[in-house]
C-alpha cells in the first residue's frame, strides 16, 4: 500500500457572491478530486484547537498526526531546522519576513503594503539579509537567509516573553501602529525592525527593484517566536518511510524533524507559478524508490487567499487537480493506494488571513468504494455529517482505517 497526502494550504474558504454563492473549492473545475469524492469518505476535520492560533505550523503538525498541544513550540524553530540552523536549547528563533512598508517618516505610522515584498527572489533576499547581518548581527542576534521573503533570526539566550508579535500577512493594508505590541523584553526586536527600514530603503537591491516597478523589501518584520522541540520520527510513530515535498521552509523543517526524506523540487515557489508537475513527479519517484508515504504540500491557495486573488485561488485548485492529482492517479492505476486530500486551515479571501474553522477532508482507498458526495467542497463535506473534532487523529484514521 502507498499513501499520499495532498495538502492544499488554505484551500478552504467562505461562500462569495462574486462566485455565485460558492467557495473557490465549489467553483473550481477539479474533475479528479470530484471523481474520488464520489467513492471516498468525505467530511470535516478541525485541525486547529481553539487555544492555538490557526497557522500552517499548528495545522500541518495536526494533519501529520502530531498533537500540537504536545509538539508545538513556535513556528520559526521548524523553519530554522530547514535552513540548517542547529539551535541550542537556550536559543529563541523568530521568523524574519522581508516586507514592504509605506514611506511615512515615523515607523509607527507606516502601513503594511506587502507581507512578501512583491515575492522577492531568494537571491535578492539573501543579499539583503547578509547586509542586515553585517549591520545588526552580533553575539546576541544572528540573521539567516531562507527562501524568498521568509528568513530567520536567532536570539542567543533570548526569551519568548516579548509581547505580541503579529504575522505580517494578517495585517496587509493596515497601519502597523497597533501591531507593535512588544513589552520591555521585546524592545530590542522593535528597534531592529525600525533600524532595518533605514538600512534597507536605499539599498541597491531595492533601488533596482523600484526601477523595475517592483516593491522594495524595505523592512524586516519579526514574529513566530519559538524554541526547539524534538518530534517523534514519523517512521517510529507509524511504521512508514515518509517523504516531504514542499517549497517552504516550514514544511521542510517539519519533514526534517520527523525524519522524513525532504525532497527539493526545481521551480517550486510556494505561489501559483510553482512547478506543480514537478511535485507530482517527485512524489511518484519517491513512492517508486522506497518511500511508503508522501506528503505533498502546495502553498498556492493560501498565498492567493492572503492576496485577495479570487481568480488565482480558483485556478490554483484546478492546477493542483490537473497537474498533481491526475498524474499520481494515472501512475498508480490498478495498484493499492490511499490518498488524503485536505487543506490545513481556511484562508478566506474576505479576511485575507487564516481561521480555525473545520476544513473538508477526503480519504480515498483504491481497494473499496464508499458512499461519497458529488463534489468535494465545504458544503458537501458538512452535509455528510462526518466530523473529526480532534485534528491530530485524522492521520491515524487515514493510515489504519
Amino acid at each position: 500500500m502507498k499513501y499520499v497526502v495532498l495538502l492544499c494550504d488554505g484551500m478552504a474558504d467562505l461562500p462569495r457572491e462574486d462566485l455565485t454563492g460558492k467557495t473557490p473549492m465549489g467553483t473550481a473545475k477539479k474533475p479528479n478530486m470530484d471523481k474520488l469524492a464520489k467513492v471516498s469518505e468525505v467530511g470535516l476535520v478541525k485541525t486547529v484547537i481553539d487555544s492555538l492560533k490557526p497557522g500552517s505550523d499548528v495545522a500541518n503538525l495536526s494533519v501529520l498526526g502530531y498533537d500540537p498541544s504536545v509538539y508545538y513550540s513556535g513556528r520559526s524553530p521548524l523553519e530554522a531546522g530547514s535552513i540548517g540552523i542547529d539551535m541550542k536549547p537556550t536559543d529563541v528563533s523568530f521568523r524574519c519576513n522581508l516586507v514592504t512598508l509605506s514611506e511615512e517618516e515615523n515607523y509607527e505610522d507606516k502601513t503594511m503594503v506587502d507581507y512578501c515584498a512583491g515575492d522577492i527572489s531568494s537571491e535578492e533576499a539573501a543579499e539583503l539579509i547578509a547586509f542586515i547581518q553585517k549591520k545588526m548581527g552580533n553575539e546576541e542576534f544572528s540573521f539567516y537567509s531562507g527562501v524568498s521573503y521568509r528568513h530567520c533570526l536567532i536570539w542567543d539566550k533570548g526569551t519568548l516573553d516579548v509581547g505580541t508579535l503579529t504575522p505580517p500577512h494578517d495585517i496587509t493594508g493596515r497601519k502597523i501602529t497597533e501591531y507593535l505590541g512588544v513589552n520591555k523584553n521585546g524592545e530590542k526586536l522593535l528597534e531592529m525592525m525600525k533600524r532595518s527600514y533605514d538600512l534597507l530603503k536605499d539599498h541597491p537591491v531595492n533601488q533596482k527593484r523600484i526601477e523595475k516597478g517592483l516593491r522594495p523589501a524595505n523592512s524586516i518584520w519579526l514574529w513566530g517566536e519559538g524554541v526547539r522541540k524534538d518530534l517523534t520520527p514519523f517512521e517510529e510513530k507509524y511504521g512508514l518511510k515518509g517523504a516531504m515535498i514542499s517549497a517552504v521552509d516550514l514544511l521542510k523543517g517539519i519533514g526534517k524533524f520527523t525524519g522524513m526524506k525532504v525532497i527539493d523540487v526545481p521551480g517550486a515557489t510556494g505561489y501559483i507559478n510553482t512547478n506543480f508537475g514537478g511535485k507530482a513527479q517527485a512524489a511518484i519517484d519517491a513512492l517508486r524508490s522506497g518511500s511508503d508515504f508522501v506528503y505533498i504540500h502546495v502553498e498556492a491557495p493560501d498565498e492567493c487567499g492572503h492576496r485577495f486573488e479570487i481568480e488565482n485561488k480558483v485556478k490554483s485548485i484546478e492546477l493542483i487537480d490537473g497537474l498533481i492529482l491526475a498524474p499520481i492517479l494515472k501512475a498508480f492505476e490498478g495498484e493499492e493506494i490511499k490518498i488524503l486530500i485536505c487543506p490545513d486551515h481556511p484562508t478566506p479571501l474576505a479576511l485575507k488571513t487564516h481561521t480555525n474553522a473545520p476544513v473538508p477532508y477526503l480519504i480515498y482507498d483504491s481497494r473499496k468504494t464508499e458512499e461519497g458526495v458529488d463534489k468535494f467542497c465545504e458544503e458537501s463535506a458538512e452535509k455528510t455529517g462526518n466530523f473529526i473534532g480532534v485534528g491530530h487523529t485524522l492521520m491515524e484514521r487515514f493510515l489504519k482505517k
